[in-house]
């Protein structure tokens, strides 16, 4: 995020805060992907999920967490992207936008190393990817840009109800032995040839790894691509609420209270009807598939906006939650990678190798080893550098590009 004038150095501080939060609740959902094999990311009985705790996890982790942080970290990448534009907005050669594009080709190579080397749900790629196309919308009013987001989360819907559709209809039809419920099972059930390959790939040495990873770009770009949609969607949310001066923090707090009540009123019933059907049913990979990628997604916006405007409510920037919050979210960058090496030390086999050997619940507490580190290092790491490390790297490659 940029430096802006001292009239919107109380802003950036609470802007920088969001991201912070975001960037926590970020790692509450990655230690699975370094933990547990990849059906458990959303199935929580297909492994590490027996204890009524585990389940009490899962519903916590579904209802409040799961992507709706991702959703929140999209909307400030949109933002802050339109931040910039206006602040360079005096120039108007035809190449405004190349800083633009040379930020996003570099944030994708970054994407790209860490989806190789640690986390296979990388957001830098998709990040990187659908900013490409924001200056297509960023002349655009407060009122259209929200268009565009809800449009983009229907494109989301839609698709994903064709991909997925077939296999809840073969579901509840009994047809069991259907591609679409066998495809579902492999990749959200408990398929046992599918959940034993994924806990051989979570035990890979690192050059096993690097080498399958790299061996699959275009797969990697395939299920990148079918996510652009809905951080789309994101990022128009983020540059709507920053043109409309809710992200400036110049919304009054009633207005900011009243409409957090009211996403919240609307998301919390229907991400808690989603967790009641699908564990009703038995968790089965045919309904995980699509209620946790594809119908969850509205809910989870709304529940993302409701977390922007009541800490746009709370937050003050004199306070110490906050500037220690701004610190984690000015080296957001950094820590998000960071956590990924440290949940890679504790959990990959290049590292002490503890993956598959905790439960779900546990998982979810080691999370708070990477937040309490992040929330430490970072206002120290300021004081002394006065930048994150990875985010020096971001500036000095981009502006080479550009």
């Amino acid at each position: 995020m940029p430096t802006l004038p001292s009239s919107g150095a109380e802003r950036i501080v609470t802007l920088d805060a969001l991201r912070g939060f975001a960037v926590i609740g970020i790692a509450w959902m990655n230690v699975y992907v370094f933990a547990l094999p990849l059906q458990a990311y959303y199935n929580p009985v297909v492994y590490g999920g027996e204890g009524a705790m585990d389940r009490l996890v899962w519903i916590v982790s579904f209802v409040f967490i799961e992507d709706k942080f991702r959703t929140l970290f999209a909307m400030l990448f949109g933002a802050g992207c339109l931040m910039l534009h206006e602040r360079h907005s005096a120039h108007e050669d035809a190449g405004r936008w190349r800083p633009h594009f040379a930020r996003m080709a570099v944030l994708f190579v970054i994407g790209l190393a860490h989806a190789v080397l640690f986390a296979s749900n990388d957001v830098l790629r998709a990040y990187a990817l659908a900013g490409m196309a924001l200056p297509l919308v960023a002349g655009l009013s407060s009122g259209a840009l929200y268009a565009i987001a809800v449009g983009c989360v229907a494109v989301h819907v839609g698709a994903g109800m064709v991909v997925f559709g077939s296999g809840v209809i073969d579901f509840y039809a009994s047809r069991m032995s259907s591609d679409a419920v066998l495809f579902a099972n492999r990749n959200f059930g408990d398929d046992p040839a599918a959940l034993q390959y994924a806990l051989d790939l979570g035990r890979e040495d690192l050059g096993a790894r690097i080498a399958r990873r790299s061996a699959n770009l275009s797969g990697q770009l395939s299920a990148v691509a079918s996510s652009l949609p809905i951080n789309f969607a994101a990022m128009a949310l983020g540059m709507g609420l920053w043109r409309d001066r809710m992200l400036a923090g110049e919304w009054r707090t009633f207005r900011l209270q009243r409409l957090a009540a009211i996403c919240a009123g609307v998301a919390l019933p229907g991400l808690l009807a989603l967790s009641w059907w699908v564990s009703d049913a038995g968790f089965p990979g045919a309904l995980m598939g699509p209620v946790s990628l594809v119908l969850s997604a509205p809910f989870d916006m709304l529940l993302g906006l409701a977390y922007a405007f009541v800490l746009m409510a709370v937050l003050s920037s004199s306070g110490l939650v906050t500037r220690t919050l701004a610190a984690a979210g000015r080296l957001s960058l950094t820590n998000y990678v960071m956590t990924s090496v440290l949940f890679a030390f504790l959990f990959a086999s290049w590292g002490l190798g503890l993956f598959g050997q905790f439960s779900r619940a546990q998982a979810f507490a080691i999370s708070f080893v990477p937040i309490a580190a992040m929330l430490a290092w970072s206002p120290l790491w300021l004081k002394v550098f006065g930048q994150g490390p990875l985010e020096r790297v971001w500036r000095g490659a981009s502006r080479a590009l550009s």
